[in-house]
């Protein structure tokens, strides 16, 4: 399916130098503010009070909230937990006083504001724990990596699963920038999304890759430039359709998902931008500066035509 096609190929890896420069730029800036602001990761990560919280009716979220917030208690994350009746409050640590006061003067000011309030259960998070789930999501993100290293390489050549690698990882750290240089809160469905950029990008890629094998194979007279800008072009039409309806709905989690899916859709958004970016002038342009070539993905059919005793060499496929 396709919205319109283009006539002219677009010289895409002309400007391959510059867009890959501003990528850098950008890719260093945020590994700057990693490492010079950090995350401000969660509770699941910190440690800190999980308490669940039953109404008698539909809960005011931002009403509880605010009443949290009220007792000086930051960075609170208050969601439905089951049913509308049913809430889920999450608090991090607090100096000067154990969970169990902490929990306690929460419930307080929320049977304060509606008595009805009643506590179904309260449980602290520890700082081991936050460890634990810190090393997991790395060991996971190392092998979402490996994985698509190998996938690509089977599927492709190696060349490719490089550079799809390079800019996967370009599209994770930008996002860890963002999240790093405003300070927003780095949570477990944040880092289910950072994952879910990795896949999406590299599907993205796979399709550029894909038709890059197809136009080796069949336009003998094209150089790789050419090869590579006719492959971008030829699936800018699928790239439209495609991210924009992904960006439809992730816009609307954003737009109307609340508190609890804000920065969820947020990462999903900058992933899903810079992965059409990355996919386009990252990955395609470090292939081509490998010197990906004809013979290293169609190698039988290249043997086949250079073969003098077939009376069919040269011919196209």
């Amino acid at each position: 399916m396709e919205f319109f096609k283009i006539r002219r190929d677009i010289p895409f890896m002309r400007h391959a130098l510059v867009l890959n420069g501003i990528s850098l730029i950008t890719f260093l800036v945020a590994v700057f503010f990693l490492f010079s602001r950090g995350l401000h990761l969660s509770v699941e990560f910190t440690g800190g009070t999980l308490m669940e919280v039953g109404y008698s009716q539909s809960a005011d979220l931002a009403a509880i909230r605010s009443t949290v917030d009220g007792l000086g208690i930051k960075d609170v994350q208050v969601q439905n937990f089951g049913t509308a009746q049913e809430v889920l409050i999450r608090m991090p640590a607090q100096k000067g006083g154990t969970p169990g006061q902490q929990s306690e003067k929460v419930l307080a000011a929320l049977k304060a504001a509606d008595p009805s309030a009643n506590l179904r259960r309260t449980e602290f998070v520890g700082p081991q724990v936050g460890d634990e789930l810190a090393t997991d999501g790395l060991k996971a993100l190392a092998f979402v990596v490996v994985g698509i290293m190998l996938y690509l390489a089977v599927r492709f050549e190696w060349k490719f699963a490089i550079a799809a690698i390079v800019a996967n990882l370009h599209d994770v750290v930008i996002i860890l920038g963002f999240f790093a240089f405003f300070q927003w809160e780095f949570s477990l469905p944040v880092l289910a999304a950072v994952l879910a950029v990795l896949g999406y990008s590299v599907n993205e890629s796979v399709v550029i890759f894909d038709r890059i094998r197809e136009n080796f194979r069949r336009y003998r007279k094209m150089n790789t430039v050419e090869i590579i800008d006719n492959a971008i072009t030829s699936t800018i039409s699928r790239t439209i359709i495609t991210h924009g309806c992904t960006q439809l709905m992730v816009l609307s989690m954003l737009l109307f998902g609340g508190a609890t899916l804000h920065y969820f859709a947020l990462a999903l958004t900058i992933g899903i931008l810079f992965g059409i970016y990355s996919s386009v002038f990252v990955a395609a342009a470090i292939a081509m500066w490998l010197g990906i070539t004809r013979e290293d993905l169609i190698k039988g059919q290249v043997k086949k035509d250079t073969d003098p005793n077939d009376p069919n060499a040269g011919a196209t496929v």
